[in-house]
């Protein structure tokens, strides 16, 4: 029988962890091994117990759970993070993934989302709510990538090995699924992702989406959820 995933859940509002670690009690797969309503407290019980996965809400009394993230991800690389928040801007969107995180659901749709988002980003896959993706696609699609055609030349420039990573990166695989696919380190698939992101003069994870789904080296369905 496959171990359980522990779980700490950080929100400062302790009657929405309590509805969320329901939620979880009731899953085979996912035990939750501690509470958190600070960022401060988060860090230190993360550090602490090293979870398998958190559930991070952005809006904390001290740290915003979006600094947490990129805090936590820089020292604990393992430890997957799902945003659960009430915002849905695609920018906190969009700078939630670039600080490590690599699943995002709005909490009204915790009942239905939650457990979905959880299985996926356990495969080390991202997720995106539904009731979010639609949006984030139109938006991908609508906004124009700077100096396009400038960047088209420079892709034919990148190299077979940059070019496969930059795919699998906005088809949404993280540095671990891509290593272990291309049999290469995460931390070389992180200096490739460094080097593309100069080379195409790209500054974020959605930028790097918007790019490729431009180039038609995706398939932006697969950000539909």
């Amino acid at each position: 029988m496959a171990s359980k995933k522990t779980v700490l859940i950080v929100d400062d509002h302790p009657l929405f962890r309590q509805g969320i670690k329901a939620i979880l009690d009731k899953q085979s797969g996912y035990e939750v091994v501690d509470e958190a309503g600070t960022g401060k407290d988060a860090i230190q019980k993360a550090k602490k117990i090293k979870p398998d996965i958190i559930v991070m809400d952005i809006s904390l009394p001290d740290i915003n759970g979006i600094d947490v993230t990129r805090e936590l991800t820089a020292c604990l690389p393992e430890i997957l993070i799902l945003i659960l928040s009430m915002h849905s801007k695609i920018d906190y969107i969009a700078e939630a993934f670039q600080a490590g995180a690599l699943g995002y659901v709005v909490k009204e749709s915790a009942a239905s989302g939650l457990i979905k988002g959880l299985d996926i980003i356990s495969k080390g896959e991202y997720f995106l709510d539904s009731s979010l993706s639609h949006e984030v696609v139109n938006r991908l699609m609508d906004t124009p990538v700077k100096n396009t055609k400038q960047k088209d030349l420079v892709y034919g420039a990148l190299t077979p090995r940059e070019q496969e990573i930059l795919r699998l990166l906005a088809e949404g695989m993280n540095p671990k699924t891509i290593g272990e696919k291309l049999f290469i380190s995460p931390k070389t698939v992180e200096n490739h992702r460094a080097s593309i992101m100069s080379k195409l003069d790209l500054h974020s994870t959605i930028e790097l989406v918007r790019y490729a789904a431009k180039l038609g080296l995706i398939d932006v369905d697969l950000w539909k959820g």
